[in-house]
């Protein structure tokens, strides 16, 4: 006797559907798991015998043979529990079979017949609809992220007896229904940081104003104790709101990670990750022999800082190159080649010097030029091509501190920001991968940030008297763009043009003092 069931497994942030047969026959009892299963799956056996009992079903005798189809795909998790124990209970006559073929069924199974969530939920949802399925059987507390998926009927069990009682009695069982836009009528919990909590550091502010309009990325290099953390982690709270495609796109890969937090349903703000700087270059950029989302992934859509840029592995800092320039990351293995989005503002920081503080050639206790030399070669020009804004940061005076008003708000910021996007995007209607005027490449830039006699005279200065590299050149055009694009002007005039070059610090010959 043979019975079908569904299910899914995750490749990077899409899912693929599987079929969970499974054959009984007669001769001496004997179990049999094929088509490439990894420890978890493999190990199902123990589980699914002790919960079908404390759900008051059996397992059935005979010589019961699995197989997860396609054959040639590997098959990790704990999702094929469920599954492989309802397609047991109808090979066995313990269930009634007509619903079967119509649902996609997933869960992690508890000795005592309990679901427990897994992993990769929404992208399987997505798959189970385009597949034309209608019902989708799932743990309780991975409801709610699959009842996003419009077209599709979600019902959640917190037991194995419950998935029984459901097929005997659709009825017993009502679907599960979310509106995805209802989540986003508040945008969510209400934001703790605020720039209006900052003091002082208006040059700052304004740095990483202009990087928010623009999507561009951004060094901060000062002392420590001057602010940069705090201001970085404020980011998030001026970018424009997540759109529902983009807080999809997030969900999925926090989803396929299984960072998630168990009932939530989308991620409603934008992501901020702040690795540590002995982060592997796996955790940084994705990889492992089952190939998993790494920070700079699981950032899609919103902020990876990286605090003391320097203190990063150099190895770490080069595998990111690719992922910043493309926008995802490619991860190729033996059996499989996954792609994850990675599309993010970088947000990092270091201190001037190894001392901590300034460089100043007069200080007898300061860093020496060699010291100097060694600590800005652990960041490679390469990378530090693909940053444009690098940005002062000074102490904050006692005065500043102890000031009684506050600061501008981050909504006041967040609406210039947002004007700014949409100008952006009316401008690159119709440009596949291009969103803001960081993502150009050197023809568009060229094209789109044109700027008269005087604005050309003044870069040519800047380039010749201050020593900027050739690289800087494109930098500057895309920030002055984004500069006027915040002052709502369709050219650009010789004031954008010196503030974007005010923000190329680190290229200057002579910046060691």
């Amino acid at each position: 006797m043979l019975s079908r069931v569904y299910c899914a497994s995750t490749i990077g942030v899409d899912a693929r559907l599987i079929e969970v047969e499974v054959n009984r026959s007669g001769g001496l009892p004997k179990y049999f798991l094929v088509g490439l299963p990894d420890r978890a799956v493999s190990e199902s056996k123990d589980r699914i015998d002790a919960a079908l009992k404390n759900a008051d079903a059996f397992f059935p005798r005979g010589r019961i043979t699995v197989n997860l189809a396609p054959a040639d795909l590997p098959k990790e998790g704990s999702a094929f529990d469920l599954p492989i124990a309802v397609s047991l209970l109808a090979v066995s006559d313990q269930i009634e079979t007509e619903k079967l073929e119509r649902s996609l069924i997933l869960g992690e199974l508890a000795l005592d017949g309990k679901l427990r969530p897994v992993k990769g939920v929404l992208p399987m949802a997505v798959e189970a609809k385009e597949r034309g399925l209608e019902y989708i059987i799932l743990p309780e507390k991975n409801g709610a992220e699959a009842a996003v998926v419009n077209g599709i009927k979600v019902l959640p069990f917190s037991d194995l007896k419950e998935v029984m009682n459901w097929f005997e009695n659709e009825n017993s069982k009502p679907p599960l229904s979310i509106n995805p836009k209802s989540l986003f009528s508040t945008n969510g919990k209400a934001d703790v940081l605020d720039f209006e909590d900052v003091r002082g550091q208006e040059n700052v502010k304004r740095a990483l104003e202009v990087a928010a309009a623009g999507g561009h990325n951004v060094i901060m290099v000062g002392p420590p104790g001057s602010g940069k953390t705090m201001m970085a982690r404020r980011l998030p709270t001026i970018l424009p709101p997540l759109t529902l495609d983009e807080a999809l796109e997030t969900t999925k890969i926090h989803s396929v990670a299984g960072i998630l937090e168990p009932g939530k349903s989308l991620v409603t703000h934008r992501p901020f990750r702040s690795p540590h700087h002995t982060v592997s270059d796996v955790a940084l950029v994705g990889g492992g022999s089952i190939p998993m989302p790494g920070e700079i992934s699981m950032a899609h859509n919103g902020v990876l800082f990286l605090d003391e840029l320097p203190e990063f592995k150099r190895s770490a800092l080069e595998v990111m190159r690719q992922p910043l320039e493309d926008g995802s990351v490619s991860i190729s293995r033996a059996r499989m080649s996954v792609n994850y989005p990675s599309r993010i503002m970088l947000v990092a920081s270091m201190n001037p010097s190894p001392t901590g503080d300034w460089y100043d050639p007069d200080d007898e206790n300061g860093a020496t030029p060699m010291q100097m030399q060694r600590y800005l070669n652990r960041i490679s020009g390469p990378m530090l091509d693909r940053i444009d804004l690098h940005v002062d940061v000074e102490k904050v005076s006692f005065d500043e501190l102890s000031a009684k008003t506050k600061g501008e708000s981050s909504a006041n910021i967040r609406e210039r920001v947002v004007a700014a996007r949409e100008i952006q995007s009316r401008r690159f209607m119709g440009i596949e991968g291009v969103y803001c005027n960081a993502q150009m490449n050197t023809k568009m830039a060229r094209k789109i940030c044109r700027i008269d006699k005087a604005g050309e005279s003044m870069l040519k200065k800047a380039m010749n008297t201050l020593g900027l590299s050739a690289r800087a050149y494109d930098r500057i055009l895309k920030v002055s763009r984004t500069i006027a694009d915040l002052d709502r002007t369709e050219s650009i005039f010789p004031n954008h043009i010196a503030e974007a070059i005010q923000y190329r610090s680190l290229d200057r010959e002579g910046w060691l003092g």
